[in-house]
């Protein structure tokens, strides 16, 4: 197996839970080096990896192919410019970058060094959006006309992180922060809207950066996104609801990769990791050929997010399609800028 040698340019909670761990399992790849700016704290679980004390200095000295930018959202355009000046392919942690515009110099500039520029859209591999995937596949719901999409946590206590709390920082938040993900999965599941409506504040006090969103998207079709996150939410929601003319559908958010990765389980290759579902976490009612009402409890199957390393890795050697590629993102980050527009001038905003 042909072995692609990376280097992560940082190995704080990203770093230990959702790359050092798929790199070191998977087959075909090669953590050779990190960088750590004081610490060593990577060399107990991959002892093999050089550590470097900067990004700087990595790209400089490693042998490496493919640059993992997991460090604060503000310093990702500086990353993975230094990494594509130096040759290296890039896989660059969510929100991609700040502003619109340092996407797409970053997507030109990869396109004109002929590299690939991928960012880690983890959650298209959680196991309650494959389910969605799926029913909407199956065609059971007919024409869907509403869609909700949440991703809810509480967490009302100030985190002490300046690179997400501060509202001086740009990027910071959780438009930038979970948005990502529900902007993504909206993109991903119905296209590309034609405008939205936002409201985007901090429930927590101006002190802060923004930690509540509630986006609705409009589309050509009558069809109506709506996606939302709140930091205050105690109580469990459906994270998906779907709607159409013959059927809804209400999915939980029951992946619990973050948490496993975060207590330590290794992310077997080759075959699941997870344990599966002891019941069911959806509800799929609609009319049959019959027009009869059918109501079925749903259990959606594994995610992985060794799949994502897996398509990277496909790509590479036998030239598959490239997961969540740059410019296919850069139309998320275009949502996110129009949203935060939207809230600030309490108004529709037209989307191009």
């Amino acid at each position: 197996m042909q072995l692609v040698k990376v280097g992560l340019c940082a190995f704080g909670m990203s770093g230990k839970v959702f790359h050092a761990p798929f790199l070191k399992e998977h087959p075909g790849f090669f953590m050779s080096a990190v960088v750590e700016r004081s610490k060593e704290d990577s060399k107990e679980k991959y002892p093999d990896a050089e550590i470097y004390r900067s990004v700087e200095e990595m790209l400089e000295n490693a042998d490496i192919e493919v640059v993992v930018v997991n460090t604060p959202v503000q310093t990702h355009f500086e990353y993975v410019k230094m990494a594509l000046d130096a040759g290296k392919n890039v896989i660059v942690e969510k929100p991609f970058t700040v502003t619109v515009s340092e996407a797409e110099e970053l997507v030109n500039l990869a396109e004109n060094k002929n590299l690939f520029l991928s960012v880690y859209q983890n959650r298209r591999f959680d196991r309650d959006y494959l389910q969605v995937q799926k029913v909407l596949a199956e065609g059971k719901l007919g024409n869907v006309r509403e869609t909700e999409i949440r991703f809810d946590r509480f967490r009302t206590e100030p985190s002490g992180k300046e690179h997400k709390e501060n509202p001086e920082q740009n990027g910071s938040g959780s438009m930038h922060d979970l948005g990502s993900h529900l902007v993504d999965q909206a993109v991903q599941l119905f296209g590309f809207p034609d405008k939205l409506f936002a409201d985007v504040f901090s429930m927590k006090g101006e002190a802060y950066a923004n930690d509540y969103f509630e986006i609705l998207l409009y589309y050509k079709n009558d069809l109506r996104v709506r996606l939302k996150s709140s930091v205050f939410t105690k109580e469990e929601h459906f994270a998906y609801k779907i709607h159409g003319d013959k059927g809804s559908f209400l999915q939980e958010r029951t992946d619990n990769q973050e948490n496993e990765l975060a207590a330590g389980t290794i992310p077997a290759y080759g075959k699941e990791w997870m344990e599966p579902l002891k019941e069911s976490d959806g509800i799929l009612t609609y009319l049959n050929e019959n027009s009869e009402t059918k109501r079925v409890l749903t259990s959606s199957e594994f995610g992985n997010y060794m799949n994502y390393y897996q398509q990277i890795y496909e790509h590479i050697v036998f030239g598959y399609a490239l997961p969540s590629l740059g410019n296919e993102v850069v139309q998320n980050m275009k949502i996110i800028e129009a949203a935060l527009e939207s809230s600030k001038k309490g108004k529709i905003i037209e989307l191009k």
